[in-house]
């Protein structure tokens, strides 16, 4: 039961229908880090979160930077990282190359954290901060494509592979995993997932450090057999060598990055903090969060891939591990693929939200829920649906660069300097209504970034003629450069009035 809890200065608590302010940014008042606040009725564990995409008020801030860690660890000490580590062998790199590219590759965790402090700043989720970005009609536009599409296909990935484990654990009791019992499988796993994104912000706060312990400890179990059986000195039977050698490293940096440029919505989880929060402690333990795990867990991934198949991960792993840890294993990529599928229902209801659609978050987040089952119901059911959307993923990074580099340069060049209560106003009178509703400096940006990166594509789908002349994908660093470039320019000769 939704908790009462009266409406904060900028409007419904939900966030469904915010007031329109003065449009001046607040004074921002002392704020003491030394200590966490008592969370507010309105965001506690085990209660409901009332709060949307509207502002949270200065009384209602509350935790402390380093509670973002176990955030950010819980959803990336997972299966699928360990699989991507694996695929870095299997593309032809020595253990080593493939460490190098694990590192590069999660450094793009630095740009979620420079994300991650516009949410004290202006007290409102990364859906909303990028209103400053594209303006308030352009940022529905952005948000549908980027935000929302983006979080329900990949709820849609991660449940398939947690699904996957829990049908083998379902065969390993006796049952059979016919589709009836796949089906309610699917849903179950879901179920958890979706209470977690409703309860909200203070429940995944509140319960992931908990579970970052616990898959921790279950890595460790897999870290320590993988390890014993590693071949330190791995190198292909082929080692590459020049621009193929080149390729492959851009390719797997490409593979890790994807997965922290996928979070554009590190805000969404930071924005209760108090105003005056050192940008410093967000941006880094926010960072060190995704970071550390994703480090550890992908190298381990390529380890593995020296000793056993990694073609089919989880029967190899199962292979090498205790007998008393093999039905354990599976428990544990479900309860990675819930920490993170929690995390991104809970992001996608906001994006809802900020859509336009006039729907309260938790309802939203089961509406999103229920979208995302459909489709992988449909895809490990009945057709290969997902195939399909892995497909469009490889694409997908030639929008997230470009679209992560142009807000982190919001966040740099406004010096993380927002009006809460102004990014909340949805009208015309509103600070970001720029023109016609739109920021076209933002679009500019991102239209330009997203064309030169298509350009040096090189995917299954598609190869751009840069890449099919170069024999390399340099979509990444040229897409995202041009983005953050063209919009710096844009910003200053023209201001954020756009």
């Amino acid at each position: 039961m939704t908790p009462t809890h009266p409406p904060s200065p900028s409007g419904a608590p939900d966030g469904t229908a915010p007031a329109t302010p003065d449009g001046t940014a607040p004074a921002a008042p002392a704020a003491s880090t030394s200590a966490a606040a008592p969370a507010p009725a309105g965001n506690r564990p085990g209660r409901v979160e009332a709060h949307g995409i509207d502002h949270i008020p200065d009384a209602e801030r509350h935790g402390r930077p380093r509670d973002l860690f176990a955030v950010w660890a819980a959803a990336n000490v997972n299966y699928l990282s360990l699989v991507v580590g694996g695929v870095l062998v299997l593309l032809g790199l020595s253990l080593w190359q493939a460490f190098l590219v694990c590192v590069v590759g999660n450094l793009f965790w630095i740009l979620v954290g420079i994300l991650a402090v516009s949410g004290p700043a202006s007290g409102t989720p990364s859906e909303v901060v990028m209103r400053a970005v594209f303006g308030v009609r352009g940022n529905r536009v952005n948000i549908a494509v980027t935000g929302w599409g983006l979080c329900i296909c990949y709820i849609a990935l991660n449940l398939s592979a947690g699904a996957v484990a829990a049908f083998s654990l379902v065969e390993r009791m006796g049952i059979e995993a016919d589709t009836a019992v796949k089906a309610a499988v699917i849903v179950a796993i879901s179920a958890v997932t979706l209470v977690i994104g409703v309860y909200g912000h203070a429940t995944i706060v509140r319960l992931y450090a908990p579970i970052t312990l616990l898959l921790t400890l279950a890595f460790a179990v897999v870290g320590y057999h993988v390890v014993r059986r590693a071949d330190w000195g791995h190198a292909s039977a082929e080692p590459l060598e020049g621009a193929a050698l080149w390729a492959v490293l851009l390719i797997g940096v490409t593979l890790i990055a994807s997965g922290p440029l996928s979070y554009t919505n590190s805000a969404d989880f930071s924005r209760y903090l108090p105003r005056g929060t050192s940008a410093a402690a967000v941006a880094g333990w926010t960072a060190l969060g995704g970071f550390l795990p994703g480090v550890v867990v992908t190298f381990l991934g390529a380890l593995a891939a020296t000793a056993v198949d990694m073609g089919d991960p989880q029967a190899s792993l199962e292979s090498i591990l205790p007998g008393w840890f093999t039905p354990l294993f599976p428990l544990a990529i479900v309860l990675s693929t819930i920490a993170i599928n929690a995390m991104s229902a809970y992001s996608s209801g906001l994006a809802l939200q900020a859509m336009g659609v006039r729907i309260r978050r938790s309802f939203s987040v089961v509406v999103d829920g229920l979208l995302a089952v459909s489709l992988t119901l449909y895809a490990l059911l009945v057709s290969n649906f997902l195939d399909a959307v892995s497909t469009m993923l490889q694409l997908t990074v030639v929008l997230i660069g470009p679209g992560t580099a142009v807000y982190a340069a919001d966040v740099l060049l406004r010096r993380n300097r927002y009006d809460g209560p102004g990014l909340t106003d949805p009208t015309p009178a509103g600070p970001y209504w720029y023109s016609a509703g739109v920021h076209w400096a933002g679009f500019a940006a991102l239209g330009l970034g997203a064309a030169t990166a298509l350009l040096c594509v090189d995917s299954e789908p598609y190869t751009g003629p840069v890449a099919r002349a170069l024999g390399l994908d340099l979509s990444l660093p040229v897409g995202m450069t041009v983005a953050a470039a063209v919009y710096a320019v844009l910003f200053r000769r023209r201001g954020s009035a756009g």
